[in-house]
């Protein structure tokens, strides 16, 4: 059989993706294999943009969303596929082309999950979120090194960044705090990497906010108490296509606020919750709602009522997973019926 005539037959198309190698398996509407092949990442383009139009599944990697866009350019339908979901379908041992066969099996399932994939401009602001977030984490190992720096040298500078910024400028000028020379200097240096960090931080949730301010669906994010600038930009930036999600409850549980369940028997068991999903989105969510929790007793409004009596049930911590959980539905509500947010009243 001809090379055409098998592009011809392609139904499916599953792609394991690297780098630089990439192994496809094709199969055709009966289910029946009609190719694999290995191509390298220049010849991939080419037989791509000859093939018929077909459904292609790919994994959810680096990289990923790019492909998305090159493939539906040229006319495919594409699904990606969380790894996890993927693995169930490789037989016997791993490799490339067990891969590819199994993604190729897992997208023609018709209880599959998809992974949306993201725009360009949902990418520029991911960027942005992962690049601060590095940022605050060297700003607080650089704040850390100070003062386990300091201790040795018997001064002690309370856990906190406020702390070090205001502490570091009277120590350098303290001439009775028996510090050398030296090691001024390189306090003095920790110190200006520090303000360059903060500097840093700021330019980007300046970005952040300009991007906000353009954005529809940040705005209406920004209406749910516990929302804020980078609950709402970084909700905008990984969720995707909201209509992928039937209700908020499926957006609450791909966050992983929902409980994990391990049912046998007809005995329901709940455990904690699942943390599936985009922790650093999850991460953000959860201390927006710790807020809630710590403010909700100075207001009467329904809302605050019932953060108010469930944490007098169960604690803060639960509570705040809670209101994390009921924003993440709020947010689909909202995103999906393209509506602004209304407080409940007392």
């Amino acid at each position: 059989m001809s090379n055409h005539t098998l592009k011809n037959d392609v139904a499916v198309l599953g792609i394991d993706l690297a780098k630089q190698s990439f192994q496809l398996h094709g199969v055709d509407t009966g289910g029946k294999t009609v190719l694999k092949k290995r191509l390298s990442r220049k010849d991939l383009y080419s037989f791509i943009a000859q093939l018929p139009a077909c459904t292609i599944g790919i994994e959810a990697c680096g990289g990923a969303n790019h492909w998305v866009r090159v493939f539906e350019k040229f006319g495919h339908t594409v699904h990606m596929i969380a790894p996890q979901f993927v693995k169930p379908y490789v037989k016997s041992n791993k490799n490339d082309a067990a891969d590819a066969e199994a993604i190729c099996e897992a997208v023609q399932r018709p209880s599959m999950r998809f992974v949306p994939a993201k725009s360009l401009e949902q990418q520029d602001i991911q960027s942005l979120h992962r690049i601060r977030s590095q940022a605050v984490a060297r700003r607080t190992a650089q704040a850390n090194q100070i003062r386990g720096l300091l201790m040795e040298y018997g001064l002690i500078i309370p856990q906190g960044i406020a702390y070090v910024r205001k502490s570091i400028p009277l120590i350098l000028e303290d001439a009775d705090n028996e510090l050398t020379v030296m090691f001024r200097e390189l306090l003095a240096n920790l110190y200006d990497e520090m303000v360059h960090l903060d500097a840093r931080i700021k330019t980007l949730e300046i970005k952040l906010e300009s991007l906000c301010v353009q954005n529809e669906d940040c705005q209406r994010l920004l209406g749910i108490p516990g929302v804020g600038l980078l609950s709402a930009t970084a909700m905008v930036a990984s969720i995707g296509d909201i209509s992928v999600f039937k209700n908020g409850r499926e957006l609450a549980a791909w966050l992983g606020l929902v409980p994990r369940q391990h049912s046998t028997g007809g005995k329901p068991t709940l455990l904690g919750i699942s943390k599936r999903g985009d922790t650093y989105l999850r991460t953000l969510l959860i201390h927006g709602g710790r807020t809630v929790v710590r403010v909700a007793n100075k207001h009467e409004d329904k809302r605050s009522t019932w953060v108010t009596q469930l944490e007098g049930r169960r604690g803060k911590n639960i509570s705040a997973v809670a209101v994390a959980n009921k924003n993440a539905r709020v947010a689909w509500a909202l995103l999906s019926k393209k509506s602004t947010y209304q407080a409940s009243a007392a």
